[in-house]
């Protein structure tokens, strides 16, 4: 009876040991699938972090929301529309392109352009107002006495 009741508990232990396994492989499976879309998404208070990286209460709060809706059996795309329609395309750290976001895209590259067609313009201005003639008898008398120096120091 003895040896019947310890194989008993050892068939038990092995079953009951292979459920706590595939039920921390399924947790371990959630925590990352929730760590990975946590990372897509923007710390609303702190907005140059992700709510994964983020220990700002609001943060905690959404990736809580972001781990119901996965154990509801959401997808990740259902999850970022929810997120989006609830807090604006700011939610996402790579939004999409559209007309509301069209400065966001492409200002950066605009400023750019912009900036570099003034420096272009200032150069060309200074290039062409500077003459080349060299300097007049007078010009390089007033330079020597500024200076300091004489024609033999010069020469």
């Amino acid at each position: 009876m003895r040896s019947l009741l310890a194989a008993l508990a050892l068939v038990a232990a092995c079953v009951l040991g292979a459920n706590a396994a595939e039920v921390a492989r399924t947790e371990s499976a959630l925590d990352k699938r929730v760590t990975e879309l946590s990372q897509s998404l923007r710390c609303l208070v702190c907005q140059n972090q992700s709510i994964a990286d983020s220990q700002a209460p609001l943060a905690i709060d959404l990736k809580n929301q972001v781990r119901e809706k996965m154990e509801k059996g959401m997808s990740n795309d259902q999850i970022v529309n929810y997120m989006v329609e609830r807090y604006g395309d700011f939610v996402l750290y790579r939004p999409p392109v559209n007309a509301a976001t069209l400065v966001l895209w492409f200002g950066p590259a605009a400023l750019l352009v912009l900036g570099l067609i003034m420096l272009f313009r200032h150069l060309a201005r200074r290039r062409r107002d500077e003459p080349n003639a060299p300097l007049s008898e007078t010009e390089h008398e007033r330079a020597r006495a500024l200076l300091g120096t004489t024609d033999k120091d010069s020469a």
